[in-house]
């Protein structure tokens, strides 16, 4: 081989060669810690989302005005649940949305245009459009069982809930949480 015919790289061109090569090194290196970075946070998003508030879609009309389909609502996970409030429980492995009417030892009655009693007084329901004797099996007036809550949808005429046996009351085992966010569609973000 002819040594003359072998170009030497210059010192500018050797060191313009190194940065490159350490600018894709940077370069790699940014692009692992953002997706790194990214694979943490969603992680910890699906572990608060599973854990502490999940995520549901409403589905059906069973809690109008409230609540409409295709509605996110997100749940707190707590105990303790108070007459008013909307929980989200399993029951045939479905997830329902209900108002909790009564807790456990309440005396619930239901009268024929709708109205509902709890322990002799009649539920104030502004919440509801028109009352509805709807769909009930049960014999009334009815009392909570121990570690129970008696549930209504607000749209009472549509809604299947704590007055047929074949929901009944639900046991605290089976809420997921309480309702405490509306989060979709955004013009009807609201605080529950």
């Amino acid at each position: 081989m002819d040594e003359k015919n072998i170009a030497v790289p210059t010192t500018e061109e050797l060191g313009a060669e190194l940065e490159r090569v350490r600018g894709r090194k940077r370069f790699l290196k940014l692009l692992y810690n953002t997706v790194a970075s990214l694979i943490v946070v969603a992680a910890v998003a699906v572990l608060v989302s599973m854990l502490f508030l999940p995520a549901l879609r409403v589905t059906g009309v069973s809690m109008t005005p409230t609540l409409h389909n295709d509605e996110l609502v997100v749940c707190r996970r707590i105990g303790g649940f108070e007459k008013g409030d909307i929980i989200a429980f399993y029951h045939n492995n479905k997830i329902l949305l209900k108002r909790v009417i009564g807790v456990a030892g309440d005396v619930i009655d239901i009268k024929n245009d709708g109205s509902v009693y709890v322990n002799g007084e009649k539920l104030d329901e502004p919440y509801v459009d028109s009352l509805s004797y709807g769909t009930c099996d049960i014999e009334l007036p009815y009392q909570v069982p121990d570690n129970r809550y008696f549930v209504m949808g607000d749209h009472r005429s549509e809604s299947i809930d704590s007055r047929t046996k074949e929901i009944g009351c639900i046991v605290e085992e089976m809420i997921i949480g309480k309702v405490i966010w509306c989060i979709w569609p955004l013009g009807s973000i609201k605080i529950m």
